[in-house]
């Protein structure tokens, strides 16, 4: 058994000046507390002052407490040896009067994680968890009540779970899935991704499908709010790139407005991911030497075929997002631009998936194959 609390040591000698010992001494300078180090081997380049000599127990007078990182069980069964400070033997719990463990530091908050010694990289995992769903800074006062605490401590996610393969999420989508109190997702996000999630975290569907809308954005900017201010760790979850035609821009200026710590997460978008499965370069040399990514849906349900002069470069690879109920609109455009209709372009469909399916067809036949390409899908020109 343990006891949970904080040391405020006036001093601390370490014996040794190992990798090991330079770590204690780390831990010590960054929290401010004054420490000396005797040893009689010193590692190269050992960064503190090191008073070079053999220990013996004499060197122990005047110390609160003593870090044994030595190594050496002849130096431990000394130190063991009626002693008047707190020992801690590095690597050797069982003999620790004390435990080092993982610390979390948030202006003047400091979180102790500790595992008594069993597991220094759980307690470092732990750790890195905690880090990353604290807000960036934090006000300490003993005046905040529970509810201005838990409003302060939520936090928003702005997560890109990718084109819909759950084995393409990033590392650090992966990792953020598996802390959050609360999600709101997409029509685009699998259930395979939502599998992620930890036991207990709730689910709010808020996906936008054309003629389908479940939640405006005005009501997921408020249950954003809602979720934050109760202290929840929420995830908004996108399918592709948060910052890609997704609305997550939006939805970062209207939560920081208001005080929302806002971390952005990643995601591949559909714009790579789908040329890539289908086996259609982005770019390649001497052919296609530049790239143009546009959504052919824009705001208050505006078309936008601005873009469709440049199909006029040969050289340039262009992907329409957003594009396929779209189709008559750009076949009007590129006939009024005299763009050649026989400029072939590729419609895929479930890009990533098992159901994932490619027609390549030319703009003069895009308008009737678009009919009978089943949704979500991309262009590729």
């Amino acid at each position: 058994m343990s006891l949970p609390i904080v040391l405020k040591p006036k001093k601390v000698l370490i014996v040794g000046a190992g990798s090991v010992a330079l770590q204690k001494a780390k831990v010590l300078k960054q929290n401010k507390i004054k420490f000396k180090i005797i040893a009689k081997d010193v590692v190269e380049n050992f960064p503190f002052q090191v008073k070079k000599k053999k220990f013996q127990k004499k060197d122990t007078k005047g110390f609160d407490v003593v870090i044994d990182a030595t190594g050496n069980k002849k130096v431990t069964k000394k130190l063991l040896k009626k002693k008047s400070y707190l020992l801690n033997v590095v690597d050797n719990p069982k003999l620790c009067d004390f435990y080092f463990g993982s610390l979390v530091q948030n202006d003047t908050l400091k979180i102790l994680v500790s595992s008594s010694g069993a597991s220094p990289r759980l307690t470092q995992v732990v750790r890195d968890r905690i880090e990353k769903i604290l807000p960036n800074s934090f006000e300490v006062d003993r005046a905040l009540s529970y509810k201005q605490i838990y409003k302060k401590t939520g936090k928003l996610f702005l997560i890109g779970c990718g084109a819909g393969d759950a084995e393409l999420l990033t590392l650090k989508a992966y990792k953020t899935l598996r802390i959050l109190d609360v999600v709101l997702y997409d029509h685009l996000v699998g259930d395979d991704v939502l599998e992620f999630l930890p036991k207990g975290c709730k689910k709010v569907f808020v996906g936008k499908e054309k003629g389908k809308h479940y939640k405006t954005q005005e009501e997921i900017n408020e249950l954003i709010l809602k979720y934050t201010q109760k202290g929840k760790i929420v995830g908004r979850l996108k399918g592709g790139h948060p910052y890609l035609f997704a609305r997550g821009y939006e939805e970062y200026l209207e939560a920081t407005k208001v005080g929302i710590d806002v971390e952005i997460v990643e995601g591949l978008s559909s714009a790579f991911s789908a040329p890539t499965m289908a086996n259609i370069p982005l770019t390649f040399r001497e052919q296609k030497d530049s790239l143009l990514i546009v959504s052919a849906h824009l705001k208050h349900n505006r078309v936008n075929v601005e873009w469709v002069e440049q199909l006029k470069n040969k050289k340039r690879r262009i992907v329409v997002l957003m594009g396929l109920s779209r189709a008559k609109e750009i076949v009007e455009k590129a006939k009024e631009l005299d763009i050649d209709l026989n400029t072939k372009v590729a419609l895929i469909s479930h890009a990533t998936l098992p159901t994932q399916k490619v027609i390549t067809t030319t703009l003069k036949k895009l308008q009737k194959i678009a009919q009978k390409v089943q949704k979500p899908a991309i262009m590729v020109f």
